[in-house]
């Protein structure tokens, strides 16, 4: 369980250019290049939290100023771990914070520009995250998909917080509401002729977190679904966890989390940290390794 923080008032939930190739001349909308996901062929190194929140996360600890070395520096680690795989750093971002009651809390649109502004000027991606609350999968999507419109920005949504009662109960979501979640991000993407194929994250360290777990689809065009195994704990627990989601072969992308010691009262954290060469004899490797 993570602490809980928002920057701005609760309210309801509604609401890198590619190069040329001779395949795909300059003129086309989409370069050959830029319809491929960037999971087949680098791993994704991200720093996980919210901006000004140092209770959630290594991201809000640090200004981006002084976030960019540091997780540059990890992400050479993982570059020099993971073989013939590339690695694109990025910010993974809290946007949407469950508040008691399940109420929502946002991110100010003024500081997501910030960061994603900033990412994009190094070559990195960001991930904008909702905790969905008591509003629901749909509402959530609603809130995230203009975020789209930036092509460096892919969305993620955090079950444990599709709740009413934080910090007391584990939400969930349905493989249907995950089906239609992906299918609306596909639709939305077509109809505004967004670039490139994006990733759609959720969490999971439980599994009554996804529910009909087996029916969850992975053949939509734009959409890649990354299932990241969440929690924290010593190495064998989190190897368990993420072997549990391992047996999801029906989506085969996966993400692992690893948690930094925290200075929370109460906050659990990874004891001891695994390293970028532990990370990498997960089966399958995750292709989205982030850090909170």
């Amino acid at each position: 369980m993570r602490a809980q923080e928002a920057e701005t008032a609760p309210g309801t939930a509604s609401g890198a250019t590619a190069s040329s190739t001779p395949e795909a001349p300059a003129s086309d909308a989409q370069s050959v290049q830029d319809r491929m996901p960037i999971v087949a062929s680098s791993q994704v190194l991200a720093f996980y939290g919210k901006p000004g929140a140092p209770s959630m996360g290594i991201l809000g600890e640090y200004s981006k100023e002084k976030l960019a070395p540091i997780l540059e520096g990890y992400a050479k680690l993982y570059d020099e771990a993971n073989g013939g795989l590339g690695i694109m750093p990025a910010f993974y971002i809290i946007y949407g914070t469950v508040w008691p009651a399940g109420e929502i809390g946002y991110t100010k649109a003024s500081v997501l520009e910030e960061y994603i502004e900033f990412a994009a000027q190094r070559g990195w991606i960001v991930f904008l995250d909702h905790q969905i609350g008591k509003y629901g999968v749909a509402a959530a999507m609603d809130r995230l998909l203009p975020w789209l419109k930036y092509p460096n920005v892919h969305l993620a949504l955090d079950p444990e917080w599709r709740t009413e009662k934080p910090m007391q109960e584990i939400g969930s979501v349905s493989a249907r509401e995950l089906n239609e979640a992906q299918e609306r991000m596909d639709r939305y993407l077509a109809d505004n002729g967004l670039p490139g194929i994006r990733m759609l994250v959720v969490h999971q360290f439980k599994p009554r977190m996804i529910t009909e777990r087996e029916q969850v689809r992975v053949d939509f065009d734009r959409v890649v679904l990354v299932h990241t195994a969440d929690g924290f704990g010593a190495p064998a627990v989190k190897r368990q966890a993420y072997q549990f989601n391992a047996l999801a072969a029906n989506i085969p992308v996966k993400g692992f989390k690893l948690f930094l010691e925290s200075k929370v009262p109460g906050a659990g954290w990874d004891i001891p940290l695994m390293l970028p060469k532990d990370v990498m004899t997960l089966d399958p490797v995750p292709l989205v390794v982030m850090y909170q």
